[in-house]
């Protein structure tokens, strides 16, 4: 079973600045349906639909993992899972998201000024309760990776993540999925940054949210345990250790046929 939220939620915009109050910046998003729109069940099946007047998002979720969305920039639906794991696809995908850009305005229009008092209404936030950073593959020097800043347990949606690399912002190559809605009314949310790695460098993501006071940051360190080439390292050692194994057989080989002789 699914449950498509179609211009029936209001949150405000990815700035959370005052300014987003305004009715043309209403970001329709599944904020306010904890107190509100009540009237499903909440299933692992989910799609979410939302809208403002430059904005929009359509994503499809099962069993907390978000399987794809509607990219209106790249004008394609983007499955975010690796290959791998043989994801699902949505036939006809990005072409429904359009028309439901289309039902979401219209709805807009209609209730826009409704759904402001609404937002005011059901004003409460949650500080992510959780923020993680990792690679998304084994990290070997010099080979392309992801880092994954994984944040959860916020409400409402969406959060701001931005990127480091040794103290310097990064934005080429980063990208954040929708906010994906968890069981128990939070939201989830997860920015990839595509990094090579290289020993020392140091990478941060801060995260933003309108419940904090402060961005949260978490660090991660390109480690010398990484993986690199062996270069001549394993093979010198590899070549002492033979050594030392043919230099113990011929000892013992001598001492052997000297107890021979002394028997």
């Amino acid at each position: 079973m699914s449950s498509s939220f179609a211009l029936t939620h209001a949150s405000i915009s990815s700035t959370h600045s005052e300014s987003a109050l305004r009715e043309d910046s209403i970001f329709v998003r599944v904020v306010c349906m904890s107190a509100v729109f009540l009237l499903m069940w909440f299933v692992s099946d989910i799609s979410t639909v939302g809208c403002s007047d430059s904005d929009g998002e359509n994503m499809y979720g099962l069993d907390g993992e978000e399987l794809a969305y509607a990219d209106f920039n790249k004008q394609e639906f983007i499955y975010p899972l690796p290959p791998f794991i043989d994801p699902m696809t949505v036939p006809g995908g990005y072409e429904s998201s359009v028309a439901f850009q289309h039902t979401c305005r219209e709805n807009m229009k209609l209730f826009g000024k409704a759904l402001i008092v609404l937002f005011l209404m059901c004003l409460c936030t949650d500080a992510p309760s959780a923020v993680m950073i990792y690679t998304r593959d084994e990290v070997e020097f010099g080979e392309k990776n992801y880092l994954i800043c994984y944040v959860t347990g916020f409400y409402p949606a969406p959060v701001n993540v931005s990127w480091t690399k040794n103290g310097q912002k990064v934005t080429e190559g980063s990208s954040i999925n929708v906010p994906y809605l968890n069981k128990d009314w939070t939201f989830t949310q997860i920015s990839r940054l595509q990094f090579t790695p290289q020993q020392g460098d140091i990478y941060s993501c801060a995260v933003q949210h309108l419940a904090l006071t402060e961005p949260l940051t978490k660090i991660y360190e390109v480690e010398a345990s990484a993986r690199s080439d062996p270069g001549v390292g394993p093979s010198v050692f590899c070549g002492v250790g033979l050594t030392l194994g043919l230099l113990g057989v011929a000892a013992g080989t001598f001492f052997l046929v000297k107890g021979n002789e002394c028997s």
